[in-house]
């Protein structure tokens, strides 16, 4: 990894020499937490939890971000080599929970896939991420995961470049979401309604970005047929302390109506294989303690 080309930032830091990556990181992965999580949606959480690793930094950098304090390169977190890793997934399979979930692992998936390659969990591996990742890192992945979760933030470059600084957002996510799909084929779940592998595609209403959401519901439903992937709308956008001062317009959390519009939408172009989330589920309180358990 003399020049790290892993995202498509490509930013050519030398992470395994000391150089610090556009995600703040150097080589080894970095975490802030390791347990059970109940706050995917239920063919993930189920009822014993998700074995969710929450990584530090992020090589997307939303200006929105509810993670802010894990996601940033002043993030809090514990570095882990690379047999840490192993162990700690290991210790999080043995205490129940339904799968291993990484999360926002994207700038690690070196090491992760190091970590992962010869190990039998008897569980699925998650890959959760922000959807902004190359065809080429994700490879990487083959075989080695699961169920991918991306999200599919943008399908336009306008907000894309506003509150990610990157315009490529949607064509790379795109990309990335469509080899997913080719690695793990149509969605499969279990007699208990869990799901045993496939892609469940996530997108975020911004408030104030409605035709940004048509748009992302759009390519979903003319790359999909039913059955093929899971769709999640989700309305929990929470303003964090201080988006205020450089967005105004995400000072607030999405109208209701807007919602139920998109949702009715949704179902109109005949994605009806996933989830929707009501917009009073939005809040701090969905944000988990980085508080370094389980590592």
């Amino acid at each position: 990894m003399s020049a790290c080309k892993d995202c498509p930032r490509a930013c050519g830091a030398d992470r395994e020499a000391g150089e610090r990556g556009y995600c703040g990181m150097g080589a080894l992965p970095r975490a802030a937490r390791a347990a059970a999580h109940y706050g995917e949606e239920p063919c993930i959480s189920g009822s014993h939890g998700s074995g969710a690793v929450f990584f530090t930094g992020c090589s997307l950098g939303c200006a929105y971000c509810q993670n802010a304090a894990i996601s940033t390169p002043e993030g809090l977190g514990r570095e882990l080599t690379v047999p840490e890793l192993r162990d700690t997934l290991l210790r999080l399979r043995d205490t129940g929970v339904h799968n291993i979930n990484l999360v926002t692992g994207s700038h690690f998936i070196r090491p992760i896939a190091e970590a992962l390659d010869g190990l039998e969990f008897g569980i699925p591996v998650v890959w959760n991420s922000s959807g902004y990742e190359s065809v080429e890192a994700l490879r990487r992945l083959e075989g080695l995961v699961q169920i991918y979760m991306p999200d599919f933030k943008y399908s336009s470059p306008v907000p894309a470049e506003k509150y990610s600084s990157a315009p490529d957002y949607p064509e790379i996510a795109a990309a990335a979401i469509l080899e997913m799909f080719r690695q793990t084929g149509p969605y499969r779940l279990d007699d208990g309604d869990m799901l045993k592998s496939g892609v469940i595609i996530r997108h975020l209403i911004l408030p104030g970005w409605t035709d940004n959401s048509i748009g992302v519901i759009d390519w979903v439903a003319e790359h999909f047929p039913m059955g093929g992937v899971l769709f999640s709308l989700m309305s929990q956008y929470t303003p964090m302390p201080g988006v205020e001062k450089r967005f105004p317009e995400l000072a607030r959390t999405v109208d209701p109506a807007i919602a139920q519009m998109l949702y009715e939408y949704l179902l109109d172009r005949g994605i009806e294989d996933g989830y929707y989330q009501e917009p009073d589920s939005s809040g701090e309180d969905m944000i988990p303690a980085w508080d370094l358990t389980g590592l």
